[in-house]
């Protein structure tokens, strides 16, 4: 079975918590995270009227990469965190003010449930779906910082092979804001694997104003990267547990690198830019 399909919809007849917890050590210096691990919608948002098609599609979730977070947790012996609702729902790595939160149309699809959704609305599904994720994330942190391990934050996603009829040529990329302490070795550690076009900050800059390792990472030193897979490969079980080989092979010796774990304060590159442009 693929790691799509075996990801394709929960039990319509209940509503699931919204956020799945993998336990693992503090000791091993890692915390994974998910931000679109699911295309769970429940019953009562009626699947926000689009058909069951569009669930199959990235809008409603990032493929493959729940299967390589829980892949990877197993290998390193480190805690996840992962959603257990669509990002069609609301989007965890966006900031509480993004216009994206809510999406009412994405990469070409109209999404009537949202289309006259207001901010009384948007505030019941912050309660209901964003603050739970955000909530365990922040608990698991503290857990670890208290017990004298910050964690190294290793974020999970993955992009579609062909955006706007463009084939993107990247295998991999990794995204980072200001703070490369991880991202740096870990893209030195990917540039050398045989075969790979690895992304620094491609296809997307890591640089997001509120976004999940925005406000959980960077706001407390906390080094970090933000993977993103290739679609197409990490769609099969074969490739996720291929892809989450790789990287616990890649991670488990940097996490312990001296000087990753001390919290160190960097800024952001996001907020230099609003500033310089007079957000």
């Amino acid at each position: 079975m693929s790691a799509s399909a075996a990801l394709k919809r929960d039990d319509p007849s209940r509503e699931p918590h919204p956020v799945e917890i993998v336990p693992g050590s503090v000791e091993s210096g890692i915390l994974i995270l998910c931000d679109h691990a699911s295309n769970a919608v429940p019953p009562d948002l009626g699947d926000l009227g689009l058909p069951e098609s569009e669930f199959e599609r990235h809008i409603a979730y990032d493929i493959g990469a729940a299967a390589v977070t829980r892949a990877l947790a197993r290998r390193l012996g480190a805690p996840a965190i992962l959603t257990r609702f669509s990002r069609l729902i609301i989007d965890p790595n966006r900031g509480r003010d993004d216009p994206t939160l809510v999406m009412r149309l994405s990469d070409g699809a109209v999404v009537p449930g949202n289309a006259k959704v207001d901010e009384a609305e948007i505030q019941r599904r912050i309660a209901r779906f964003y603050d739970p994720y955000d909530d365990a994330i922040a608990d698991a942190i503290h857990e670890a910082m208290a017990a004298g391990h910050p964690p190294v934050m290793v974020t999970v996603h993955s992009f579609t092979p062909i955006w706007r009829g463009w084939a993107r040529p990247w295998h991999v990329g990794i995204l980072w804001d200001a703070d490369d302490r991880f991202a740096r070795p870990l893209l030195d550690g990917l540039a050398a694997e045989d075969g790979l076009v690895v992304g620094d900050n491609e296809p997307y800059d890591g640089a997001l104003a509120g976004d999940t390792v925005d406000r959980h990472a960077t706001i407390r030193g906390l080094a970090n990267a933000l993977i993103e897979i290739r679609q197409d490969l990490i769609a099969s079980d074969e490739g996720a547990e291929e892809w989450a080989e790789r990287f616990a092979r890649l991670l488990k010796p940097l996490a312990g690198r001296p000087g990753l774990r001390e919290p160190k304060i960097f800024g952001t590159r996001t907020r230099e830019r609003l500033r310089q442009h007079g957000g």
